[in-house]
C-alpha cells in the first residue's frame, strides 16, 4: 500500500484587502494530474469530506491544493462573489506554480465547483485542463435552471460527480442541463447526497469518495491523452 502522502502548508492572497489564506497541498508518488480542489460554503480545506477526498485522490495518484477562502479562513461570514471568484483565480494560478508538467484541473465540492465554472465562463483560468464538479449546487430551493446558465460560457471540459440523493441537484434536471452541454460529462453517484453521504442500501461495495476520486481520476487521465481542454 502507498505511503500516505504528507501536505505541505503554503498560501495564497486572493484580494489585497483580503489577505493570505491557507492552502494545503498534497502530491503522491507517481502523480499524473493536479486538482486544485475548493470547498463547499458551509466548510473549510480541513473538513473532514475535503480530507478523505484529497486522500482518496491521492490514492488514484491525483496532487490536491486545497485552499480557502477569506470567510472561511476568518471562522465567520460569507466573502461577496468577487472576492471568491479572486480566490478560485488565485488558487488556479498557484495550482500552475505547483503543477511541474502535471495536467492542471480544478473544481469542488459544491460553491466551489460553482465558483469555478462561473469564474471560468467570465474569464480563462490559463492553464487549466477540465473543470470538475462534486455535488454542483444546481438550485437551492425548488429546481431549475438559473445557476446552470452560465455554463454554456464555459469553453472547458466538465466533469459533473453527483449524488442520486442530492436535494440540491434534481438527477432529471441535472442530466438535461449536462446533455445540453458541448464538451460535459455527468457520473451519478448511487445513494449518496449533497455532502456525499450513501445510504446503507447503497449497493456497490466501493466507498463513496473512493468511487468519486476513481471517477475523477479516469477523467484526467482520458483528457490527458486525448489532449482535451
Amino acid at each position: 500500500m502507498p505511503a500516505r502522502p504528507e501536505p505541505r502548508s503554503l498560501q495564497l492572497t486572493p484580494t489585497a484587502q483580503s489577505g493570505p489564506v491557507s492552502a494545503l497541498f498534497c502530491q503522491p508518488d507517481r502523480a499524473h494530474a493536479l486538482l486544485v480542489l475548493g470547498h463547499g460554503a458551509g466548510s473549510t480545506l480541513q473538513h473532514r469530506l475535503m480530507e478523505e477526498l484529497s486522500l482518496a485522490l491521492a490514492g488514484q495518484g491525483v496532487a490536491t491544493l486545497r485552499f480557502n477562502y477569506p470567510y472561511s479562513e476568518r471562522g465567520r461570514g460569507m466573502d461577496p462573489e468577487p472576492v471568491r471568484l479572486a480566490t478560485v483565480r488565485a488558487a488556479a494560478a498557484l495550482g500552475v506554480e505547483l503543477s511541474a508538467g502535471l495536467p492542471l484541473f480544478a473544481g469542488g465540492h459544491s460553491m466551489s465547483g460553482r465558483m469555478f465554472t462561473l469564474a471560468q465562463s467570465k474569464q480563462a483560468l490559463p492553464g487549466v485542463h477540465g473543470l470538475v464538479c462534486f455535488a454542483f449546487p444546481l438550485h437551492p430551493g425548488a429546481p431549475d435552471r438559473k445557476r446552470a446558465e452560465h455554463l454554456a460560457q464555459v469553453q472547458l471540459p466538465l466533469l459533473f460527480l453527483s449524488g442520486t440523493r442530492d436535494k440540491m441537484a434534481d438527477k432529471s434536471l441535472l442530466t438535461e442541463v449536462v446533455g445540453g452541454l458541448p464538451a460535459a460529462a455527468l457520473r451519478l453517484i448511487d445513494t449518496a447526497d449533497h455532502g456525499l453521504a450513501p445510504l446503507k442500501s447503497r449497493k456497490s461495495p466501493e466507498p463513496v469518495l473512493e468511487e468519486v476520486a476513481r471517477l475523477a481520476a479516469e477523467w484526467f487521465r482520458d483528457l490527458s491523452r486525448s489532449g482535451g481542454g
